[in-house]
């Protein structure tokens, strides 16, 4: 299963890069790895008799040749992604597939839907090669089993990623079409990310409904679980991706400028009442510790003031709840909209300095105020 997000983090084990971005195996792979060793080794047996002990490695590199797909399929997606210019933050590999974290959305719907398109196109590819492979080899034989396996794996992977739900790639593509038709980027993405609650239910619902469309037809606790956890991926990207399509489209109005805070400036060793009192008089939202020539040297900090108890503030010297000012908490005023975003995540602060073209102080900037125009 593939997926590609913006932002995210996550744990795992650093394999390597590719086209220059770090690729991570989530320790859930290694769960995986084990439960497909043993599920398939009794197929393997079946396909080729006599292996003994030795169906268990066979059933294992399966594992890996179907990891090792699923990295090619997200390794697809990354080339694109890289030739648009758009910065990749890590490749995963986990429980249910693989992720491509994509730092930033494409500029236009074709780019989106060429990234999207990317994936199932390898996958897909890899099965007519894994295909073409099993006819070229003897029946019977260990390569043959593995090519058919891949073969058939990939079709899976390639045609379910088709799927016009978010968060597949079928659903990124979907987005594109609906943008590409109305020219705004979140009707594509609420759009997509219906589908894929849709797909979601259906797919959660499907192995209840057998046993009762098909007389006879049996349903085990594992499909059961199986469909539940891939449900539950599609449900939950969907939903991911609708608060994100949110921030995007709000963020164009989101600007230093106008979101910066008037601010009051006080020497250090000022009690805290009496600057909450001058800023108050001056209708200030914003504290600043200045310099004797006026010069700013630190960021009064809202959270610290607010955990001073009022009674001890005309006792607590400003300083004590102030951050020290340094270079990257100083922003221009004409910064705005995804700079903005990613220059706040690059260095993550309560409180930021906004200067004016000309090094004057135009005001503060409350990283609160930035998650409540966004609605985070």
């Amino acid at each position: 299963m593939s997926e590609q997000r913006t932002g995210g983090v996550g744990g795992g084990l650093r394999i390597g890069r590719i086209f220059g971005v770090p690729v991570y195996v989530a320790p859930t792979w290694f769960l995986v790895a084990a439960l497909i060793t043993w599920f398939y080794a009794p197929t393997v047996e079946g396909a080729v008799p006599g292996l003994g002990p030795w169906r268990y490695a066979v059933s294992l590199a399966f594992a890996v040749l179907l990891y090792l797909s699923v990295l090619v399929h997200e390794a697809s997606h990354t080339a694109v992604a890289v030739a648009f210019g758009l910065p990749v933050r890590r490749i995963s590999l986990h429980l249910l597939g693989g992720v491509s974290e994509i730092e930033r959305e494409p500029e236009t719907p074709g780019r989106d839907f060429l990234v999207a398109v990317a994936g199932p196109v390898l996958s897909l590819a890899l099965a007519v090669a894994g295909w073409a492979g099993a006819r070229a080899l003897p029946d019977g034989s260990v390569l043959h089993l593995l090519a058919v396996l891949l073969a058939v794996s990939n079709l899976l992977v390639g045609v379910f990623n088709l799927l016009p739900g978010l968060p597949l790639d079928g659903g990124r593509m979907l987005r594109a079409g609906v943008w590409k038709i109305t020219g705004r980027p979140f009707s594509g993405t609420l759009a997509a990310a219906w589908v894929g609650r849709v797909i979601a239910i259906m797919l959660l619902a499907t192995p209840l409904a057998l046993p009762f469309a098909i007389p006879g037809f049996t349903v085990g606790l594992v499909e059961v679980v199986w469909a539940a956890l891939i449900a539950s991926f599609i449900w939950v990207g969907a939903g991911q991706a609708i608060a994100s399509g949110r921030i995007r489209e709000r963020l164009p109005s989101l600007g230093a400028r106008g979101m910066a805070r008037r601010a009051v400036g006080v020497p250090a060793d000022t009690p805290l009442a009496e600057a909450l009192r001058r800023a108050n008089e001056a209708d200030a939202r914003a504290i600043l510790v200045v310099a004797a020539d006026g010069q700013p040297q630190g960021l009064v900090s809202e959270a610290a003031v607010m955990a001073v108890p009022e009674q001890r503030r005309p006792w607590v010297a400003v300083s004590t709840v102030t951050r020290e000012l340094r270079p990257e908490l100083v922003l221009p005023v004409d910064l705005s909209g995804p700079d903005l975003v990613a220059a706040l995540r690059r260095t993550p602060a309560g409180e930021y300095l906004v200067l004016d073209s000309g090094g004057a102080v135009h005001g503060v900037l409350s990283a609160a105020d930035i998650r409540r125009a966004v609605g985070a």
